[in-house]
């Protein structure tokens, strides 16, 4: 925040700043070490291939967010930025639909809400901004620090993707690294203030374009939790674990800057398919808190993710 933004902030803004925003610890423990969810100011990267189930997860954490308290939801806003312009609106619905109808089985249907203006109401709780560009990315992310100070409920920004421009910055910035990862740099440093100064949690998902093959993150399971020969530091570990680990998994390739910023990393692969023809994905999700990896498999069905 520059200084003259300082000077003219008004009290509203300087409460909704200040005022603790609702955690996120418990969003979905599926996915999410036992008490290691994330936390106001917490970022999580969501990794993987085309395919592997980050884009219907990420509509499935967004729908427990935008829900109601009394459906279960956590009753918060989002803020969901669209850089691949693969946001789909109607299948959010669909969730949505689907989540409020089986929370309202039971309930008395003199009493009862119309589907459509509960749906109504839930997507009031979503706002979805589009970016093409890295430096439109950057731009926006300035445009809505006001949005972050004067909405004490706005608790959660999606980037789906944050990687989208890596190749064309990489091409447009010629030979020099600086150049190349200048504009995600200049990203991820005004990130780290707005998780900072606003106490948001940031989703982004990243796409998997270095990735071994030969290997799945259910094969390294074993491999995630570390012995009782290695150091005692959750922070460490995780350290560890991730570069010892990488050419296991999708590769972290973004800018250094984004890398410091990452709190959680959830990675995503492609199963096999089940006897009643369901496609089966893994997430194994690592934080810098906790030692070892959380892993989870789920399906996709018509009404979202199903874990199993």
């Amino acid at each position: 925040m520059t200084t003259t933004a300082k000077m003219t902030e008004n009290g509203a803004q300087l409460f909704a700043r200040l005022e603790g925003r609702r955690s996120l610890r418990d969003i979905e423990p599926h996915i999410f070490p036992d008490g290691a969810g994330p936390i106001q100011g917490d970022v999580v990267e969501f990794h993987g291939t085309e395919g592997s189930g980050k884009t219907e997860t990420m509509y499935h954490l967004v729908t427990h967010c935008i829900l109601p308290a009394d459906r279960g939801g956590l009753e918060v806003e989002v803020m969901y930025v669209d850089t691949d312009y693969n946001f789909d609106m109607l299948r959010l619905v669909t969730v949505l639909e689907q989540r409020l109808g089986e929370d309202a089985k039971g309930e008395d249907s003199g009493a009862a809400v119309e589907p459509e203006e509960r749906v109504r109401a839930c997507l009031g709780r979503l706002f979805v901004v589009n970016c093409s560009s890295s430096v439109q990315l950057l731009l926006t992310l300035h445009y809505l620090e006001n949005t972050f100070s004067s909405r004490p409920t706005l608790c959660l920004l999606v980037i789906d993707s944050i990687s989208s421009f890596y190749w064309v910055d990489r091409s447009g910035g010629g030979e020099s690294v600086a150049k190349q990862e200048a504009n995600l740099r200049k990203c991820s440093e005004l990130l780290d203030r707005l998780r900072r100064d606003y106490r948001i949690v940031v989703f982004a998902t990243t796409h998997a374009i270095m990735r071994n093959y030969g290997h799945s993150a259910q094969a390294d399971v074993g491999a995630m939790t570390p012995g009782p020969s290695e150091p005692s530091s959750s922070s460490s570990s995780w350290r560890q674990w991730s570069s010892s680990h990488a050419s296991n998994f999708d590769k972290a390739y973004l800018s250094r800057a984004w890398q410091r910023l990452v709190t959680h990393r959830v990675l995503f692969s492609k199963g096999e398919v089940t006897k009643d023809r369901k496609q089966v994905f893994s997430a194994a999700c690592t934080t810098t808190s906790t030692r070892g990896a959380k892993c989870s498999s789920f399906c996709v069905m018509e009404g979202g993710v199903q874990f199993l």
